[in-house]
């Protein structure tokens, strides 16, 4: 007759018990990361659709000021927060109708501190996925590695050295690394799900900064 996953659980040792419950916190985190990353991107691309035209539409006005409040109402696109930044230090320093070049320099700057701030948000919690996916099937594989010698230290005392002494230990040691499993094959899956989003991400900011820059110049021109 088999036995339960509660009867393994009864036999298992404190060791065993306490992997478990780290693998177990493990998981918790690395669902957690996983929804608030989705629902952070999922807002950031939502926003930023819906402030590429109508700044587009304000810069291409050349109302600079109206360019600024629409990118301060989508605070989650991180397109308005780069395109934000440059304008804002571009306005600071038109004190005059001509364009120097320090000032496209000092908005080129802004662009492109603000990119490296969205990427380190974006990437915020990425990491933990990382290291959970990678380190989780090692957590799991010490358990079973405890259970198997706990199991085969109980068979060389046992009458029994028959398979059947030691069956029930070695079910019960590998369950903590299906539960490792378990736990990194999503977290994997997911990291690099999350890093492919992070690179359109960063795509995107770099080509609207480009766009700013370029759109600068040719006010410069004129």
């Amino acid at each position: 007759m088999g036995v339960s996953l509660a009867e393994m659980w009864g036999q298992m040792g404190f060791l065993a018990k306490a992997v478990v419950f780290i693998l177990i916190a493990m998981s918790i985190w690395s669902i957690g990361v996983m929804f608030e990353r989705y629902f952070t991107y999922r807002a950031a691309r939502k926003e930023s659709r819906e402030f590429a035209p109508a700044v587009a539409e304000a810069l291409k006005n050349g109302n600079i000021r109206e360019a600024i409040e629409i990118a301060e109402q989508n605070k989650k696109s991180h397109l308005a927060k780069v395109v934000a930044a440059g304008l804002q230090e571009f306005q600071s320093h038109q004190g005059s109708t001509a364009i120097s070049g320090d000032t496209i320099e000092a908005s080129r700057r802004a662009l492109q501190r603000a990119t490296a701030i969205g990427i380190e948000e974006f990437k915020r919690g990425l990491g933990s996925l990382a290291t959970i996916g990678s380190t989780a099937p090692f957590v799991g594989l010490f358990g079973t590695t405890v259970g198997i010698i706990n199991a085969f230290a109980g068979m060389s005392q046992a009458e029994d050295t028959g398979l059947a002494a030691v069956a029930g230990g070695i079910a019960e040691a590998l369950i903590t690394t299906a539960f490792g499993l378990f736990v990194a094959i999503p977290a994997v899956w997911m990291y690099n799900y999350f890093t492919g989003k992070v690179e359109s991400f960063i795509v995107e900011m770099d080509n609207s900064s480009s766009e700013l820059i370029d759109y600068f110049l040719k006010r410069k021109g004129h």
